[in-house]
């Protein structure tokens, strides 16, 4: 036999193993019996209008049998993902392997500290710490947030503050997820945490400036909304605290901080729609706060402080926001002095003030700007990115007096990178950028910025990366990713993980659809409401585009979502199943119309502006039109795997599991559904730095799975 034939038929033999082994697991896999919740019919009427929900009972959260229905939920998704251990294993060690686990952030300068946080091998939390003077100082270490961790399974950290006489460190740490924070002081000079504790608030810390007192605000036990701000003496019983304002508006939240110049402690009300500000002087925490400007329907502005001026950033006939002043003694609106006019084409995000120098984020053809004007002679110029698509976000500028500017910077193929700017003579310093490695170079991929056309002839932004040598021939894998809502736009940026896809083959996207602000504050209004149905469709079309462009086709087209994106992608596939191979779905907000109705949910009566108020039945049709778990049909989905968290406070696990119990009742294909739950986490996921790689490893192993990669 000649050595040709011989190889032949040898790799005819190897091929035909594996397509034996492939089928054996698909065999293995349809043996394998999803779980079934069981079907206890709920009556839901609204507006005369009858629903029955089968599912409904699974918010019952202390139900044993409701626990061991995610558990056996979870038991499945890891007979079915059982066959993709070893690829888990080495996405995990491949993402982990680029990272630099002993590592450090760029030192800021604080009232003669550098304060900074670093990592050490194999941690998973962060170290706080600070040098006195200069960075060649001895190191003192704040907090080391892996002692706190030990021996917990979700440890998050929300705010490190040191007060302003330097003798104390306040610190908020959350164990369960539930975004329920307690509050400790520390003493700076002995190290020891004093016994009296704050034992639950959001997580803010506010000191005033007699160093004796801070401010915090505290959530409703029920609904979760932060709505009372506390006054706290340090040293003394909380239960003694003094409730300094109270949010009775249950449409809006509230919170409290200091302005940059730490003049004033501000108490921040807020709804979709509107603002509503009061301020003290930080130097008298028992004084009265006073109404900044009196809310209104519709009128958003928030404040900082510099000498003697306050700057608003509005919408006050201004769509798209603009910049005002007033003085200290007059601040409702009538006295208000324009400093930055409107400009349809220019969204305004806010401000940072510099005594030479005022500093504007904005954002200009839906792609972050960066504008700097001289305050002498009015002279501004922006910051040349040079990329066709990015983020650029201005960071810790604590200093009035310099002529540096930090921000950062990054994109589909540049790492976080810190920058020091100066602003008179332009000279832009790189401080970091963050490591990569493994032989990562970013002239490897090559990231662009597209428009798809959308049913109303809109033009929707696409930022898209892929690894060169890519050929558009419609047969690549493409990852499109989208959110959509609140107004919050998603910019481009670089992850250390996606290198594992890129490398794979695989396309990224991100459909800038609306429902965000892209393109300025008319793109968020026509993506929510009774224009919601705007962000499912744009989506839609921006996947029709891509595969009409031939960057994938839909049997290797994947989407991705979560929280309201999650809500995107469930609506997505009831309108067009047919479009994706796969869809992963992140604490999904699927139960639309029965959330919205039920206001001891967390964040119901704060969003009635975003989604609607179904009591009104207008809102009620409309939202019922959309709702992922509602409009569920008998029909075939495309594979999708579902994640949510038992102790999320922002999704309430029980949307999706209730979503995913109905459509394997309703769907009628073999495709996976899977649903995993954390049983020990929230909204974000695990904490751990590392731990949380592992859920990015699975999630990735889902795709490739679809595929057939198996390494």
């Amino acid at each position: 036999m000649s050595y040709m034939l011989y190889k032949i038929q040898y790799h005819s033999l190897l091929l035909l193993f594996f397509i034996t082994m492939q089928h054996e697991t698909a065999q293995a896999q349809n043996t394998i019996t999803p779980p079934q919740a069981a079907k206890k019919p709920k009556e839901l009427i609204k507006h005369g209008h009858k629903r029955i929900d089968n599912y409904y009972w699974l918010n019952e959260r202390e139900n044993p049998e409701v626990i061991r229905y995610l558990e056996a939920e979870n038991e499945y998704t890891e007979k079915i993902m059982a066959d993709t251990k070893p690829l888990q294993e080495k996405l995990f060690e491949e993402i982990k392997s680029r990272i630099k686990q002993t590592d450090e952030s760029v030192p800021y300068l604080l009232d003669g500290y550098y304060y900074y946080t670093r990592f050490e091998e194999g941690k998973e939390y962060p170290i706080y710490c600070r040098k006195k003077g200069n960075l060649q100082a001895k190191e003192e270490i704040l907090l080391n947030v892996n002692q706190l961790a030990e021996g917990k399974e979700f440890c998050s950290v929300a705010s490190v503050a040191i007060s302003p006489d330097d003798k104390t460190l306040a610190f908020s740490v959350d164990y369960v997820g539930r975004r329920k924070f307690a509050i400790y002081f520390k003493d700076m000079k002995t190290g020891k945490i004093a016994e009296n504790f704050i034992p639950v608030s959001t997580g803010g810390i506010t000191w005033a400036m007699d160093s004796k007192h801070i401010f915090y605000s505290k959530q409703d036990e029920v609904t979760l909304r932060s709505n009372k701000i506390f006054r706290h003496e340090v040293g003394t019983n909380p239960e003694k605290d003094v409730l300094v304002y109270e949010e009775k508006d249950e449409t809006f939240f509230t919170y409290v901080y200091r302005t940059k110049s730490k003049k004033y402690i501000i108490i921040a009300s807020q709804s979709t729609l509107s603002n509503e500000v009061r301020f003290l002087d930080s130097n008298n925490p028992k004084g009265e706060f006073k109404i900044f400007h009196p809310r209104e329907r519709e009128l958003e502005y928030s404040i900082d402080h510099f000498e003697n001026k306050f700057y608003i950033v509005t919408n006050w006939q201004a769509k798209n926001f603009r910049v005002m002043e007033t003085t200290l003694d007059k601040t409702t609106k009538e006295n208000w002095k324009e400093v930055i006019p409107h400009r349809p084409d220019v969204l305004v995000e806010g401000i940072d003030i510099f005594k030479d120098f005022l500093v504007v984020s904005e954002r200009k053809n839906g792609l972050d700007a960066i504008q700097i004007i001289r305050w002498k002679d009015k002279q501004s110029h922006y910051l040349d990115f040079g990329e066709p698509t990015y983020t650029a976000k201005l960071s810790a500028n604590f200093d009035y007096n310099t002529q540096l500017l930090r921000f950062t910077y990054t994109s589909l193929t540049i790492p976080n990178s810190t920058f020091d700017y100066n602003m008179e003579t332009r000279q832009k310093i790189l401080l970091k950028q963050q490591p990569v490695l493994g032989g990562y170079d970013s002239k490897n991929y090559q990231a662009e910025y597209i428009y798809a056309e959308a049913q109303d002839r809109t033009k929707i932004p696409i930022s898209l990366v892929y690894k060169k040598g890519f050929q558009k021939n419609g047969q690549a894998p493409l990852l499109l990713y989208a959110y959509g809502s609140y107004g919050i736009s998603t910019s481009a940026y670089f992850s250390i993980p996606r290198i594992s896809l890129l490398d794979r083959g695989f396309v990224f996207a991100i459909a800038h659809v609306r429902g965000g602000s892209e393109m300025g504050r008319q793109w968020y209004e026509n993506g929510k409401m009774f224009q919601k149905k705007n962000t499912f469709t744009d989506f839609i079309d921006c996947a029709l585009y891509l595969i009409a462009q031939k960057y994938t086709t839909p049997e290797k087209l994947f989407a991705e979502g979560g929280s309201a994106g999650g809500l995107l992608m469930g609506a997505v596939i009831n309108m067009r199943p047919d479009l994706f191979k796969g869809v992963i779905a992140a604490v999904p907000f699927v139960d639309v119309v029965t959330t919205m109705l039920d206001d001891t949910i967390p964040l119901t009566t704060s969003e009635y502006d975003e989604w609607g108020n179904p009591n009104n039945i207008d809102s009620y049709i409309y939202m019922l039109s959309y709702s992922p778990y509602d409009q569920v049909e008998r029909k075939k989905y495309p594979n999708l795997l579902v994640t949510t968290g038992l102790h999320d406070s922002q999704v309430q696990y029980w949307e999706p599991a209730k979503w995913v119990a109905k459509l394997r009742e309703m769907k009628t294909d073999n495709n996976l559904l899977l649903l995993k739950t954390d049983m020990s986490a929230g909204h974000s996921g695990k904490s751990g730095r590392f731990q949380a790689l592992k859920d990015v490893a699975f999630e990735y192993a889902f795709l490739l799975k679809l595929l057939g990669i198996n390494e």
